[in-house]
């Protein structure tokens, strides 16, 4: 299989922390250089027609794009050390938690980047107020994070999932953005601490 990657993209750093907790750390990972606009050339576009990073082609030659479907994939070929939960429960609430991370958290911290940085003004037209808004709708998602993990020890619960992987990557990248937990969240600095410690953290 090969992960067609990205240095600094957040998506991608999801998969690949993704597949080191699964012990899957023999895949090649080609890095796309996206400012440059490696994946809008018309060989990426066969892979993904969206020319968005990750991919996972498998050896067959099939492209799988999406972080959510390449998380399904990598869970139904290696089961062990359950990412997407173990019973009904676990599995809806661990979606639950991503979904919202994505839409509150994760999208508005892209549009924001997108849209204050100019970094990709060549193919795009940023709207500065739309970043600055996007910004405070990511912030808005703080607080939920914080009253989660009060009861908590991870994201969904008591056993680290997919979850935990998408909160920590969006929270790293939201730096970009000058956007921090700081020490009015000490749940989330406890547990950020505590996911740091896992050997997939550098992944």
């Amino acid at each position: 299989m090969k992960l067609y990657d990205a240095e600094f993209a957040p998506s991608p750093r999801r998969v690949r922390i993704f597949l080191a907790e699964k012990g899957l750390t023999d895949i090649e990972c080609i890095k796309l250089n996206l400012p440059a606009g490696e994946n809008l050339t018309e060989e990426f576009a066969h892979k993904n027609p969206t020319c968005k990073v990750p991919v996972l082609e498998l050896d067959n030659g099939t492209c799988i794009s999406e972080v959510a479907a390449i998380y399904r994939y990598i869970e139904e070929i290696q089961p062990e050390n359950p990412l997407l939960g173990n019973t009904a429960e676990e599995k809806a609430t661990i979606e639950m938690w991503d979904r919202r991370i994505e839409f509150a958290f994760l999208y508005p911290v892209f549009n924001s980047f997108q849209h204050t940085s100019g970094i990709f003004k060549d193919r795009m037209t940023p709207v500065a107020e739309w970043g600055t808004e996007a910004r405070n709708i990511a912030a808005k998602f703080f607080p939920i994070m914080e009253s989660q993990l009060a009861n908590h020890t991870y994201i969904a619960g008591e056993s680290f999932s997919a979850a935990d992987i998408s909160a920590l990557v969006t929270l790293e990248f939201a730096k970009v953005i000058k956007l921090r937990a700081d020490e009015q969240y000490p749940n989330i600095q406890r547990w950020y601490e505590l996911l740091k410690q896992r050997p997939s953290y550098s992944a």
